[in-house]
This record gives C-alpha cells, sequence and structure tokens, in this order.
C-alpha cells in the first residue's frame, strides 16, 4: 500500500509541476500598457487530486479489456466492403444539408493531414524508420510552389509535380546521411533537420521573405479564375458557366484537389506494398538482418522510403500553399511533425484506415470543441494515454499482409510417396 501511494504521489508531484504552469498562472491586462499576472491554483489542485486518484486507483484495479464490438480486429471486413462507401461520402460531403463553410473546410484540413499521415505511415509504419523531421518535406513542397509562382510565374498545376519532385529528392538528401543510424540517433538527426530547413527559411529573407513569409496565388480551374473578379484579358469561372459568384465554389474547388490528391496517394501507397519494394519496406521494418541475409538492399530500400514519404508531403505542402494564399515558417514548426507522427502511431503502425482515423480524432474533434481550447493539449494528452492503454498498438492494429504462405501437408511416417 505504501508503494502505491508513494507512486501516486510521485505522479500528482509531476502533475502538479507541468499543471501550474499551464493552468495555474494566466496573463492579464493589467492597464497603461502593463501585463498583470493572474493565478488559477483551484485549476491546479483539481488536476493534482485527478492524477493522484487515477494513478491510485490504476494501481488497484486491472483494468479490463474493451468489449469486443469496439475492437476493430478484421480489417479486410471493415476495409473492402466500407472503403466504397467512405469513398461517396467525401465526394457527397460538399452538398450535404449539414455542410456549411466550416465543415468543409474542417473536412479539408483533415484530408491535408490524412495525405501527410499516410506519406510518414510509408516512412514509419511501413519501413519502420522513425522521422521527427517530416514537416521540412512539407515546408519544401509549399515554398517550391511559393517560389516557383513568385519567380517563374508558375501556376498551381504546373508547380504541383515540381513540388513533388523537389520534396522528394530532399528526402533523397535527408536518407543517405542516415542509412546507417537506428532507432533514437535516426530521430534526433531527422529532427534536427526539420529544425535546419526551418531556421533557413527564416534566415533568407531575400529569397524566402523571412518571417515575414510569401503571398501566394490560387488555384484555376483549367484557367478560369475562382475569383469574384479577375484581371482584364482573363475569364472568371462564375463568367465562363454564366453562374452567379459565391465564394463556397472555390472552397468546394479546393476540398474536391486535395480529395483528388489523397485518393492518388492511396491508390499509389497500396500499388508498392504489394511491390517488392514495399515488401522490402516490410522486411526492413521486421528484422533489418534477417531482410540482408535475404538480399534485400538496405540501402535501397530506405532510400525508396523517404524519397517516396516526401514527395506526398511535398504535394500536400504545394496545396497548403495554395489553399492559405500565404506561408510562412511558423507553420512548419516540429508541433506539425509531432501532430503527424502521433496521427500514424495512434491509427496503428502501417494501417491506411487507421490514418484516416486518427486525423479525424486529432485534427477533426479538436475544432469541433473550441470551446475547450484552453485545456486542448491536455485533453490531447488525455486521449493519447488512454489509447496507449487500452490499444497500444494503434486504433487498428492489425496489418492485412501482403503475401500469405500457404500449409503444406507433409505425408505421414511410413505412408508411401
Amino acid at each position: 500500500m505504501i508503494a502505491r501511494l508513494k507512486d501516486a504521489g510521485l505522479a500528482g508531484l509531476a502533475a502538479f509541476g507541468l499543471s501550474l504552469p499551464m493552468l495555474g498562472l494566466e496573463t492579464i491586462d493589467a492597464g497603461n500598457g502593463k501585463l498583470g499576472l493572474a493565478t488559477h491554483f483551484d485549476r491546479v489542485a483539481i488536476t493534482v487530486a485527478m492524477v493522484f486518484l487515477g494513478r491510485l486507483f490504476l494501481s488497484r484495479v486491472r483494468l479490463p479489456k474493451l468489449p469486443a464490438k469496439f475492437q476493430v480486429t478484421r480489417l479486410p471486413a471493415v476495409h473492402i466492403p466500407w472503403a466504397p462507401f467512405f469513398i461517396v461520402l467525401a465526394l457527397i460531403l460538399p452538398v450535404l444539408p449539414f455542410a456549411s463553410r466550416y465543415v468543409v473546410d474542417l473536412a479539408t484540413t483533415v484530408l491535408i493531414y490524412v495525405m501527410l499521415g499516410s506519406g510518414l505511415n510509408v516512412v514509419v509504419g511501413l519501413a519502420g524508420l522513425l522521422d521527427l523531421g517530416y514537416v521540412a518535406f512539407y515546408a519544401v513542397g509549399a515554398y517550391s510552389f511559393a517560389l516557383l509562382a513568385k519567380y517563374l510565374h508558375f501556376t498551381f498545376w504546373e508547380a504541383l509535380p515540381l513540388a513533388g519532385l523537389f520534396a522528394g529528392s530532399f528526402g533523397l538528401l535527408l536518407g543517405f546521411p542516415v542509412l546507417r543510424l537506428r532507432g533514437d540517433y535516426l530521430a534526433i538527426v531527422t529532427l534536427g533537420f526539420g529544425e535546419i530547413i526551418r531556421i533557413i527559411l527564416i534566415n533568407l529573407p531575400p529569397v524566402t521573405g523571412g518571417p515575414n513569409g510569401i503571398d501566394v496565388p490560387r488555384p484555376s480551374f483549367f484557367g478560369l479564375a475562382m475569383e469574384r473578379s479577375v484581371p482584364k484579358g482573363m475569364t472568371s469561372f462564375a463568367h465562363f458557366f454564366n453562374i452567379g459568384f459565391d465564394p463556397m465554389q472555390r472552397v468546394w474547388f479546393l476540398y474536391y484537389i486535395v480529395l483528388a490528391l489523397l485518393l492518388a496517394a492511396i491508390l499509389l501507397i497500396q500499388r508498392l506494398r504489394r511491390l517488392p519494394v514495399g515488401r522490402a519496406w516490410e522486411a526492413l521494418r521486421e528484422d533489418e538482418i534477417a531482410s540482408r541475409a535475404l538480399g534485400i538492399d538496405p540501402t535501397k530500400t530506405k532510400l525508396s522510403a523517404f524519397a517516396i514519404g516526401a514527395m506526398l508531403a511535398g504535394f500536400a505542402g504545394c496545396f497548403f500553399a495554395t489553399r492559405q494564399g500565404f506561408i510562412s515558417p511558423e507553420s512548419f514548426t516540429f508541433m506539425e511533425s509531432a501532430t503527424i507522427l502521433a496521427i500514424v502511431v495512434l491509427g496503428g503502425m502501417g494501417s491506411q484506415l487507421g490514418v484516416v482515423l486518427a486525423s479525424l480524432v486529432l485534427v477533426g474533434l479538436p475544432e469541433v470543441g473550441r470551446q475547450f481550447a484552453e485545456f486542448r493539449m491536455i485533453l490531447f494528452g488525455m486521449a493519447m494515454i488512454a489509447i496507449m492503454v487500452w490499444r497500444p498498438k494503434g486504433l487498428l492494429s492489425h496489418r492485412q499482409p501482403t503475401i500469405k504462405l500457404s500449409t503444406i501437408k507433409l505425408p505421414k511416417p511410413g505412408a508411401g510417396v
């Protein structure tokens, strides 16, 4: 009993140290241009008490397993019949009665993170390479389009393949120095790479605009601008089709662009998983030494994973830039990498459907519950702890194998051949 109380007390002490600056102190306007400090020790006391009692409860009670109806273990039954339903739902989402501009914008944001999670899933989930600097490729794709549009007047459709190409090249550039690294060392190097890219973007104002960022043009529909008024000599989308201008036209257009990019990325990943390179990724993830013994080249395998994952991030970055109309280095911080990695881990390593579900949980739900914005990071941490306790392998821990060995029945001893 004393050991359990001591353990719960240490957990409460840690909760006190974390909650005091986050919940107990708040800066307020004290007048005359001065800042004051308000204290909320009641919130700290409630948090510490909840953590202490919760830890004590967990140490005494064995947590029951979730009922079978909440355990998604049969991936083929979910993946094959329901995939067309989700695709059709995504296609008709903008025209549904409840689909306001906010809903479509939120769905667009979720799809961006699904695409980023799909790309990182190739590196972490399939190849087993821990990458904490994935946001760097996201930034390369966004700034590739921004610089091509600013200096060479490229449109979104012209810059999209080049953004993926440049991001994939940076993936190869990162892959070469880390070929001999594994685990924590690989994570540290990739984290440093992500910060290097962000700092370079900040410290090159003549090229990247520095902290002030760069304005990015909007995409067009086969040369038709999705704007109310266009420059002389150009035709707007509404004027060409002889319809009234509606701001929702551009919102729907952006939504369908990212949806098409995501579906193409998912098809590409599913196809690659069934090719020798995809099987090499999974073999490398399970056991690199055994992979070498089987004749798999780890150098080419790792480089291909980094390149494919970075290319998908480049596509997502290019779309993010044109959707926002403005980008700056502040959009590509480490928290973005952490969020994308959390999507992959919580969804289930290597599970594409898990990435979709985790994106809805980690990106969609916090936006819906904005009234809890003050406690967003605490709720986020509690959700991660809960999933790690009940579903340590992710929401969908089952991965459908790409190849299956059939059982061979051996003849009984003494039987004729």
